[in-house]
């Protein structure tokens, strides 16, 4: 008997143990999956500070630790437009010290907790972090509020710190991604703050440390601020210290609204990247903030067209053509504002091909209702990762901020996955001819200009 035979005799034998024979071998569907299961939001309390400040505490899990997070209404928007950049560098200094630490005694505190301690600025908000073993939850509370109230702010870092924020733009500028993401939000909110994606070097080069102060003094405040505590935690304690060290902070300013008033434009901004070897795209439009009743039939409508990595754009171009590698769509989220887009980085020959099958399907989800079978696996992944997402204090505290911070409703988290599992075809079709519209897009274009202009042609906005 030969080798061949051999084999066959083996898949023979295996295939009668399985059922099954050579022939028909093939690999076997995955088990059908359980109904989608509810996120149960943990009990919680909220209150309030005589001075305005809110407190939101959280008793969850069974890990002996708690998530101790600050967020104050105060970031970008509030830069002005003769200061950007004054936001991040404010929380850069705010971890230099505190009038009675210095950095590295606050850095050996939060050590010593188990930790480090974060601060960020955002576009809306600015945000005091830490992560602690739960019999220091009290004191993690007391060191968090000595850096919110009482930053040091000290001159002698401003020159490093600046100089660290130029290195950092250099290498921000220099990325094709950066760029036109730069030129998107440029083109869709102008003037606004939410414009600013890096500041410039000229911005940050004249950023003094009075600017500094005065956008701590003009934006930080008790009124502005929401603590959230997450975990294991001895409450009464914890009120304790949040009661003794947060109930002296002055009020502040109130918090500013700028939200800005957008329209969609169609638009094609090219950028010249000679030798590129990849083109980079930017396609996308406004669409309604977190608080619009569409908010959860787009979110599956996104996941469905681009969001997801077996959703129609990816599966077009990456698996189908090969014009890409990793592209994705996403609902891009501001206070009460957002847009819809789709990025991705395509081989320079592929750039008006894959323009071409971008808004083709989203054409098509237009035209055509998605089936029940694939609307039910995007439902059935977004339902599972919602879970997932929020099984751990730290995820729990963000999806609490973002309710709070958008004015969601206390339903919001309770409601999610019945919601996404309540989304029909006719509505993903509805949402897609209401808000996705490929004759009102911008598209935005970083790359060999010389061998993509012809390609762009067809996409040029009609006079």
């Amino acid at each position: 008997m030969n080798k061949t035979m051999k084999k066959l005799g083996l898949l023979a034998i295996v295939g009668s143990i399985l059922g099954i024979t050579p022939a028909v071998a093939q690999k076997q569907s995955p088990p059908e999956g359980g109904p989608p299961k509810a996120f149960t939001v943990p009990s919680n309390e909220t209150y309030t500070l005589p001075n305005g400040m809110k407190v939101t505490l959280v008793p969850y899990g069974i890990i002996p630790k708690a998530a101790i997070s600050l967020s104050v209404d105060a970031g970008e928007i509030n830069e002005g437009t003769s200061r950007a950049g004054v936001a991040s560098l404010t929380t850069d200094l705010m971890k230099e010290g505190t009038e009675k630490l210095t950095a590295q005694q606050v850095a050996e505190a939060a050590a010593r907790m188990g930790s480090t301690l974060e601060v960020r600025a955002g576009n809306d908000q600015t945000k005091l972090g830490i992560d602690v073993l739960q019999e220091f939850a009290p004191d993690a509370v007391k060191l968090l509020a000595d850096v919110a109230q009482h930053p040091r702010l000290p001159q002698s870092e401003i020159d490093r710190l600046k100089n660290d924020a130029l290195r950092q733009i250099a290498l921000q500028n220099s990325q094709p991604q950066t760029i036109a993401l730069v030129k998107f939000r440029k083109i869709l909110y102008g003037d606004h703050p939410y414009a600013t994606v890096v500041p410039t070097e000229a911005d940050v080069k004249k950023l003094t440390i009075q600017d500094v102060k005065d956008f701590y003094t003009g934006n930080f405040g008790a009124q502005r601020a929401h603590l959230y505590v997450a975990g294991k935690f001895d409450a009464p304690a914890v009120k304790k210290a949040i009661s003794d060290s947060f109930g002296a902070w002055s009020k502040g300013p109130a918090r500013m609204e700028n939200v800005p008033v957008l329209k969609p434009q169609r638009v094609l901004d090219v950028t010249a990247r000679p030798g590129a070897p990849q083109s980079t795209l930017i396609v996308g439009l406004p669409v309604p903030p977190a608080t619009s009743p569409d908010t959860v039939s787009l979110i599956v409508t996104n996941s469905l067209l681009g969001g997801s990595f077996n959703s129609r754009i990816t599966a077009n171009i990456r698996e189908q053509k090969g014009y890409t590698y990793s592209p994705h769509s996403e609902l891009s989220r501001r206070y009460h504002d957002g847009y819809w887009a789709e990025i991705a980085d395509v081989t320079t020959q592929y750039t008006g091909p894959s323009l071409k099958e971008i808004l083709g399907e989203v054409t098509r989800m237009q035209k055509e209702p998605v089936s029940e079978t694939e609307l039910k696996g995007i439902q059935n992944y977004l339902s599972g990762i919602f879970v997932i997402q929020n099984s751990n204090r730290s995820a729990l505290i963000g999806q609490l901020e973002n309710v709070d911070f958008q004015g969601l409703g206390e339903n919001y988290l309770k409601t999610y996955v019945a919601k996404v599992n309540g989304v029909t075809p006719a509505l993903v079709q509805k949402m897609t001819q209401d808000y996705i519209k490929p004759e009102e897009m911008t598209i935005v274009v970083v790359g060999d200009k010389a061998k993509i202009a012809e390609q762009l042609t067809a996409f040029q906005p009609s006079e």
